[in-house]
């Protein structure tokens, strides 16, 4: 399981104009079940995902294609949990992620 922070950078500026794009990569993934939770870092620093049943070069590869990314509008950090414990309404999305 990974959480992928996505934190406004340099490029900040051409958000509005990318957003449209940004949201379809965004909304992909969830498509494709790779992401299970997205949301905004408040306040106004970015945003944030849970992504899980990928590996870390998959989901970098998805994560760089991004225009978000591409255009350096955000800065990405992805970090690896493996979960050691859950509540049991996670249990049946996360089978297996448990160490």
């Amino acid at each position: 399981m990974f959480i992928v922070i996505l934190k406004f950078g340099g490029n900040e500026a051409l958000a509005a104009k990318l957003m449209e794009a940004h949201m379809a990569c965004i909304k992909q993934g969830f498509d494709d079940g790779v992401f299970l939770v997205g949301g905004d870092i408040q306040p106004d620093l970015g945003g944030a995902l849970i992504a899980h049943g990928v590996s870390r070069v998959e989901l970098e590869k998805r994560i760089s294609s991004d225009p978000f990314v591409v255009e350096r509008v955000v800065d990405v950090e992805i970090l690896e949990v493996n979960p050691r414990s859950m509540d049991k309404r996670l249990e049946s999305i996360l089978s297996g992620a448990v160490a």
